[in-house]
């Protein structure tokens, strides 16, 4: 199956009701976000969503995207390549729903005045959101040890000075 360019807008209603699936993918140059938060975004995000209505009448959106960036290493400072895997569930909040209503399980989504929701905005949060905080290569591919990183000795207790000791010395005056 050949992968296609995912709309910018869809309407969830709608596709849920035509229970339609996309299976794509969303230009590298598009994720300008991503590319800001990261050394660069290295290939083309791919992308699986499906529409659906559940048992509750709610409709629901499901996804899956995986995308290729490059992270700058904490330890050490170099680029290294670094997988990202996403899988949501939103459902669209109506006008009369509101987001303590859903279920779990659902992410509520705003939808804008058209009834449509921006998919590359929202794809593009969730990969954001799955960034890791502190980005470092394994330690088996980083150029630094862990001992590398220790710079000098931490004094034993006994040996610090008792930051104290000053007003031990105006009590017994």
């Amino acid at each position: 199956m050949q992968k296609v360019k995912l709309p910018l807008r869809v309407d969830p209603v709608r596709a849920a009701q035509k229970r339609l699936d996309y299976d794509g993918i969303i230009e590298a140059k598009a994720m300008t976000r991503l590319s800001d938060s990261t050394q660069g975004v290295k290939d083309d995000v791919s992308i699986y969503l499906s529409f659906a209505v559940d048992e509750q009448g709610l409709t629901v959106l499901y996804g899956k995207a995986t995308a290729n960036v490059e992270l700058q290493c904490q330890r050490c400072n170099d680029n290294f390549e670094h997988g990202l895997e996403v899988e949501f569930c939103y459902s669209p909040l109506g006008r009369r729903a509101q987001a303590k209503d859903f279920p779990e399980a659902y992410e509520p989504v705003d939808v804008d005045e058209n009834g449509e929701i921006d998919l590359y905005q929202l794809i593009e949060d969730e990969l954001i959101l799955a960034l890791p905080q502190v980005a470092m290569h394994d330690e088996a591919d980083c150029n630094v040890a862990a001992q590398d990183l220790v710079f000098g000795e931490i004094p034993l207790a006994d040996e610090r000075p008792n930051p104290f000791a000053v007003l031990e010395s105006l009590k017994n005056k």
